[in-house]
């Protein structure tokens, strides 16, 4: 599994000391305001289970995010196929931060890297971001990175119960955009 560094965060490996962090922020109201009901315990070391497998069958996935000089976890950030059933399909960039890690240009560090490992490394032709309508911090990283949308490709999701967290924009950015 590659390990990726930026100036302040390195993206690794999951840890057995990034469970419980990873649990608080799946159990945080604000840090799952956009994305539906909160996690137990279980479902959320469940879900870095399935990270991991993922990531080690495919070579790419979601990666542990840690500030490089504290050493402290504050979330996620990766890419993963589309999941089955939406309107389009392709590989998709994304991230979940700590709030403690909100507004300190974390989100958009992590993604930058991604983007080029997506890229540089995988040679992926295309790169997309989804989020509610309503998740406005997130969309501002994807401008900030380099991605558009364009309104007519935005969508209902079809996994989520009618309500605020259904409607959802995607973002896109082709490689060539990036040379």
């Amino acid at each position: 599994m590659a390990e990726l560094r930026t100036d302040r965060l390195t993206l690794r490996r999951w840890r057995d000391s990034d469970l419980e962090p990873w649990a608080a922020m799946n159990a945080d109201p604000e840090v799952r305001e956009h994305l539906g009901a909160l996690l137990t315990r279980e479902q959320s070391d469940g879900s870095v289970a399935l990270f991991q497998a993922e990531f080690d069958q495919r070579g790419y996935g979601w990666w542990a995010v840690e500030v490089r000089a504290t050493g402290e976890f504050i979330g996620f950030a990766g890419l993963d196929q589309v999941d089955d059933g939406m309107p389009f399909t392709g590989v998709e960039i994304g991230w979940r931060l700590a709030r403690s890690a909100w507004g300190q240009g974390y989100a958009t560090e992590a993604a930058l890297s991604i983007l080029s490992y997506g890229f540089g490394t995988l040679d992926f032709p295309e790169i997309l971001a989804v989020t509610t309508a309503t998740n406005l911090r997130s969309q501002a990283v994807m401008r900030r990175i380099g991605m558009t949308r364009d309104p007519a490709d935005d969508f209902d999701d079809p996994t989520v119960p009618e309500g605020p967290l259904r409607p959802n924009v995607l973002y896109r950015i082709a490689h060539s955009a990036r040379i």
